[in-house]
């Protein structure tokens, strides 16, 4: 195998002879260039079908080769021509020119788009070394990805929007490692809608316990960025929010998670009285009005009370938080009663995390949470279902609120 001077080398005795002017050399290095970007395409397409070009292991085996198509990049160079192999099934999405890169990006940005998608650095590591030859240790697959910490702050401290008619939170646990041992710890996002309908991650918060002081850094720090108002936060009684919230920002409406309730009071029913307890706290939580609820959860606590107290007793406790949807149309009610909107953002996230068993520290997690919201949030251009409407039955309720927001 040839040295990397020797290469060099050759390169310059084959521009030397086929090259009479400047214009020459830079159209053969745009082919050099063109022609390797094609034979690692080629590879990719090798390992992403599992066989060779031309080789019989692929008789049968469900998917082939479907020619190519073309594509032009903006490289260093100008412009280049070249030819993405495509597969019969339309499921090949190379790593090296992503299916809408119109540029060539240098290793450090391959890393950050490996590590983008879920990827774990051992994995990138393998990925670089068998696909493209390159040796990128984990220890230096880390440094890359720490090149977007000051992006990830500039993100976590950007202004924020006057007004957000509702904001969910809620958190995800992920394993972190700490000194010798490893630990649970949570990621808390806040999931806001803003006044368009457009969800956005308003921020990400790691910690290993949940407080009150804790949560009073979160809602200040959302104040201090721009926030005037929230007119309803949703969220699973995290503890220390609503204390919170209602120092923070008072005139807000908190909403507690109906589905979350209906979770923690079946969590120690025996089977046999699962059923019936759903059916009855249903009349509880579907009635159409806070009247006729209050009347269904006494029924309730007359039929159960003796054999599970505690179910009654925490919906009355928490009943403040747990009615507020009540007096809201229904399109409002489907989307504040539960904390669905955060929980499936949740559910994205983890598609993005789950190589990564356990992360060495905070920093480590922000970021693989930071690139995933990134990736997520290109999905999220259109407004919330029915946002117009919602609105404008929200301007009736909040008339006051929007008109001084408007005139501050």
């Amino acid at each position: 195998m040839l040295s990397m001077n020797e290469r060099a080398n050759e390169l310059v005795k084959l521009l030397a002879q086929e090259c009479s002017s400047m214009e020459d050399i830079h159209t053969m290095l745009k082919n050099l260039f063109s022609g390797t970007i094609e034979q690692m395409l080629e590879a990719e397409m090798d390992e992403h079908l599992g066989y060779d070009k031309h080789s019989p292991a692929g008789d049968l085996s469900g998917n082939s080769r479907n020619g190519y198509n073309q594509k032009t990049i903006q490289t260093q160079m100008g412009k280049t021509e070249i030819k993405v192999p495509r597969d019969r099934n339309g499921e090949f999405e190379p790593q090296l020119i992503e299916k809408y890169q119109t540029k060539s990006n240098n290793l450090e940005q391959q890393v950050i788009a490996m590590y983008q998608k879920g990827m774990s650095t051992r994995d990138i590591e393998a990925h670089l070394r068998d696909i493209y030859g390159v040796d990128a240790s984990p220890a230096l697959i880390s440094r890359i990805t720490d090149k977007i910490m000051p992006q990830l702050m500039e993100w976590q401290s950007r202004p924020l929007e006057s007004i957000y008619p509702v904001t969910f939170f809620d958190g995800i646990v992920f394993k972190v490692r700490k000194d010798t041992k490893i630990i649970n710890k949570c990621a808390y996002t806040v999931l806001g809608i803003n006044m368009e309908g457009r969800k956005e991650i308003l921020g990400i918060w790691i910690s290993e316990n949940e407080s009150a002081s804790f949560w009073a850094t979160v809602v200040n720090e959302m104040k201090n960025r721009g926030i005037n108002d929230i007119f309803i936060a949703c969220h699973d009684n995290l503890n220390g929010l609503s204390t919170a919230i209602n120092s923070v920002f008072p005139k807000t409406e908190q909403q507690l998670c109906i589905i979350h309730q209906i979770r923690n009071s079946t969590k120690y029913v025996s089977y046999k009285d699962l059923k019936p307890i759903m059916a009855d706290l249903k009349t509880v939580y579907q009635a159409p009005c806070e009247e006729d609820a209050l009347y269904h959860l006494e029924e309730f606590g007359e039929k159960w009370g003796k054999k599970y107290p505690q179910i009654s007793k925490s919906w009355r406790d928490n009943w403040s938080e747990l009615s507020v949807y009540f007096k809201y149309p229904e399109n409002v009610r489907r989307l504040i009663y539960t904390t669905n909107a955060v929980e499936g953002f949740h559910r994205m996230l983890r598609k993005f995390t789950k190589t990564k068993t356990t992360f060495p520290g905070d920093e480590a997690l922000k970021k693989s949470v930071y690139l995933s919201i990134m990736e997520i949030e290109k999905k999220w251009g259109l407004p919330m279902r029915d946002w117009g409407i919602i609105m404008g039955q929200m301007s009736i309720f909040f008339e006051e609120r929007l008109s001084g927001n408007k005139s501050a």
